[in-house]
Order: C-alpha cells, then sequence, then structure tokens
C-alpha cells in the first residue's frame, strides 16, 4: 500500500503586528478611494458607457493609406531612437552611482570583513559616497521624465535632445535605486573568499558580484527600455518628436483615424520591445 499523502504544512498564525500593518494598508486604501471621490459605479450608468462607446468608435476605422503610413515611418524609427538612447544614457549615468549607492562595497560591508576597525574620520569619509549616492538618485528618480524634458526643453530647445535628456536623467535615477538593491541582495562569498586570496576589493566586485547579479541587472535594465517606449510616446506631447508629438497632433486636430493608427504602431513598437528583450535574456541565460 502506498503511503497517504503528507499532510500540508500548518500555515503559522498571522502576529499582532502583521494584522495591524495589514490594517493599517486597508484603511489607507478605503480612505484615499473616500477622500479622492472615486467612483466605478458611475463607468457603469447609462450616460458615461454611451459617451465613451461614441468617443471609442471615433477611432475606427484607423487610416491605412499607404500615404499617411509613410508619414509615420520617421516618427516610429525616432520614438525607438528615443527610448534606446534614453536608457543608454540612463546606463551610463546609473550604473556607477549604484556601485557608490550599494552597502556591499561600503565600510561595514562585507568587503571589509578582517579589516581593522575604522576610526570616526575614515567611518565618516567612508560614508560620504554612499550618503551623497544616494542623495542624487533620489533627485533623479523624483523628478518624472515629463518634467525633466520640460527643463531641458529650455536648454535644447524642441526636439528628441530633450526627450533623451529626461529619460536618461530620470531612468538613471530609477536604475541606480535598483541596480544598488540588487547587488546588496546577491551572494558575496565569491567575493569574500576573492578578497582572501588576496584579490582588490574593485577585482572582488568585478569576479565576484557582478557575474552572479548580471542576469538580473540585464533583465531589469532590457524592462526599463520597454518602459522608454511609452516613455517617449509620452514626451512627444512636449515636443521631443517621435510617435507621440505625431498622436498629439492628430488629437488636436480631431483626426481620431489617424491617432488610432499611431496608437496601434505604438502598441507594435511595445511588442517588438517585448520580443527583443525575451530573446536577449535567452541568449544570456
Amino acid at each position: 500500500m502506498s503511503a497517504p499523502p503528507a499532510s500540508p504544512p500548518a500555515r503559522p498564525p498571522v502576529s499582532a503586528g502583521q494584522f495591524t500593518i495589514m490594517a493599517g494598508i486597508a484603511a489607507a486604501v478605503l480612505a484615499s478611494l473616500r477622500y479622492t471621490e472615486f467612483n466605478p459605479v458611475l463607468l457603469a450608468q447609462p450616460g458615461p458607457l454611451k459617451a465613451m462607446a461614441n468617443f471609442g468608435w471615433g477611432f475606427f476605422p484607423p487610416d491605412l493609406s499607404l500615404a499617411f503610413l509613410a508619414t509615420t515611418l520617421k516618427p516610429a524609427i525616432e520614438t525607438i531612437q528615443l527610448a534606446t538612447a534614453g536608457t543608454a544614457l540612463a546606463l551610463l549615468l546609473g550604473f556607477p552611482l549604484s556601485l557608490m549607492a550599494a552597502g556591499t562595497f561600503h565600510l561595514g560591508g562585507p568587503l571589509f570583513e578582517g579589516d581593522p576597525p575604522a576610526g570616526k574620520a575614515r567611518k565618516f569619509l567612508g560614508a560620504a559616497p554612499y550618503w551623497v549616492s544616494r542623495l542624487m538618485l533620489n533627485a533623479m528618480r523624483s523628478i518624472p521624465e515629463l518634467i525633466w524634458a520640460l527643463l531641458f526643453v529650455r536648454i535644447t530647445g524642441l526636439g528628441p535632445a530633450a526627450g533623451i535628456l529626461g529619460i536618461g536623467v530620470a531612468y538613471a535615477g530609477i536604475l541606480g535605486k535598483v541596480f544598488a538593491e540588487i547587488m546588496e541582495g546577491t551572494d558575496a562569498r565569491a567575493a569574500i573568499s576573492l578578497r582572501a586570496t588576496g584579490a582588490t576589493r574593485p577585482q572582488a566586485v568585478l569576479y565576484g558580484i557582478l557575474p552572479a547579479s548580471f542576469r538580473t541587472l540585464l533583465s531589469y535594465t532590457l524592462y526599463r527600455w520597454e518602459c522608454g517606449m511609452r516613455a517617449a510616446a509620452i514626451l512627444g506631447f512636449v515636443g521631443a518628436g517621435g510617435l507621440g508629438q505625431q498622436i498629439e497632433i492628430s488629437m488636436r486636430m480631431f483626426e481620431h483615424h489617424r491617432t488610432a493608427t499611431l496608437i496601434a504602431e505604438l502598441f507594435l513598437l511595445v511588442a517588438l520591445s517585448d520580443f527583443i528583450s525575451s530573446r536577449l535574456r535567452r541568449k544570456f541565460a
């Protein structure tokens, strides 16, 4: 006879602290819905439903004429260039800052195990890069890319340059923060072993931390590149070019059939970026 199936392990009881946190979150959500007067029931009423249906039907049929599609080719390519160049700039700015913002690489971290105790002056100087980089990353990501682009438009004028800088600075703050957390959560035993054999700290990071976290870093970078496609379209509304600017023009001219075509092209660009990202992830798996 076969042994009876093992019973699943008992679920640990919810502690008072966990219950308090969950109750607090639920209360905050309910209070937010009440304060903002959000009422989803309105969406199910005949009047709003009819208005949404009439607005939606205005987008059909989309303009699929060859003459119009030919005019959208350059903006589509420009959108890809905005997202790619902006993400590349974000990587160049965010990665060095993430190395300084990761606690693994500072005094008290695993790479300093076995070192003699540090004095107050050394502790202060050692912590300065950590806090400065954290402050810079917070400042970069606290301002949306749309606001950054509006600021850079005053310097570069209308065009893709402002969009690239807007995406680059805002995404640098996001990439730097997430990269730092990824490297902090990476198993540092390989780096500690390298240090024990005489490797310098940069060598321990290069051969111990980065190889172990590379796939996760790459995956998140590709995800931000996909997000950059959408951001590039939004920045088009402030004159950064690309499909977003064409969408803004067509909506302002009430040419909704052309707006539908442009939105479909943007969807295809995001789908293409998702396909490329998945292939790259498999390539480096």
